[in-house]
């Protein structure tokens, strides 16, 4: 009796967490980033924020996949993370004082490298 009750209880705490795993939102926004750098910064930023599921840069179109939780943020609040993290945001400007803040060889005016 006690093993059947664990073996429920723990089935519905499976089918719980994926009931909530289905309601995450995917949304894709364009950086300025130009390097591993850029990349490791902008992951680790958005993986502390709080609702963000997973996060990945693609440096080739510079283009950043976030999975979130829409009921602790919103892709206006994504934005803003990157933004203050010193990069452009799907065409809104960086924070100047974190853009200066950033290592040289992230600038958005340098070549990618």
């Amino acid at each position: 009796m006690k093993k059947t009750l664990v073996t429920f209880v723990a089935a519905m705490l499976v089918m719980f967490n994926v009931a909530l795993a289905d309601g995450d939102k995917v949304v894709k926004i364009k950086t300025t980033a130009v390097c591993e750098m850029c990349k490791a910064r902008i992951e680790r930023t958005l993986g502390l924020s709080k609702g963000i599921k997973e996060s990945n840069l693609d440096l080739k179109d510079k283009v950043v996949t976030v999975k979130y939780n829409p009921n602790k943020t919103s892709p206006e609040a994504i934005r803003e993370t990157i933004i203050n993290t010193g990069y452009d945001a799907d065409g809104q400007l960086a924070n100047m004082k974190a853009h200066d803040k950033l290592p040289s060889c992230c600038k958005k005016t340098v070549a990618p490298h």
